[in-house]
């Protein structure tokens, strides 16, 4: 086991909490005015399926699970069936909806990623840092908009619902930040 610091805790993650192994699905980092800084966490006990909404202090240490980490490509879904091959050994397998919790809406198709795996079972994907991913639908650019604090929803080809300045507009590449779901910048294609 190593310790990892809650704001560091990222969807995919597998930590030690209460003596049980747990997925994390999502994570939002709250730092309400002059209050300590926290992490809320949304995860799924491997052993139970039980999905738990649990807050950690900012400044917690966790036990993150030693897992083995395998490099995969995600190939396709077929509804709630994700499709991965071993890029060594050619090997398929897929994951489902639910094993993957949130980080399906940063799978696109040839997307590498390391599956990882606990007692040789496959539990869940680390996903990069930043993805590129493309918005499908969002308001027109005002005219004279500037990158002002105001932002607007924007959906992206996975289904991924993001805030985003008023000059990103349909078929631009954005960097969206996985562990927040956040927009980070516009991509030049």
């Amino acid at each position: 086991m190593s310790s990892v610091k809650a704001t560091q805790l990222r969807p995919g993650m597998v930590i030690q909490h209460e003596g049980q192994l747990f997925t994390v699905f999502s994570t939002e980092h709250r730092t309400p005015g002059n209050k300590r800084g926290s992490m809320q966490t949304r995860m799924k006990n491997l052993k139970t399926g039980a999905i738990i909404d649990y807050r950690f202090r900012a400044e917690e240490f966790i036990e993150r699970a030693i897992l083995d980490e395998i490099e995969f490509e995600y190939l396709y879904n077929d509804g709630d069936n994700f499709h991965f091959m071993n890029t060594q050994t050619y090997e398929q397998m897929h994951l489902t909806r639910e094993q993957l919790g949130e980080t399906v809406y940063y799978l696109i198709p040839n997307t590498v990623v390391s599956v990882e795996f606990f007692d040789n079972k496959p539990i869940g994907v680390a996903l990069p840092d930043t993805m590129d991913l493309k918005v499908t639908q969002t308001e027109p650019t005002l005219q004279k908009a500037t990158a002002s604090a105001v932002m607007k929803p924007a959906t992206l080809e996975t289904g991924l619902v993001v805030q985003v300045p008023p000059f990103v507009n349909e078929g631009d590449k954005i960097k969206v930040d996985t562990s927040e779901a956040r927009y980070v910048q516009r991509v030049e294609s």
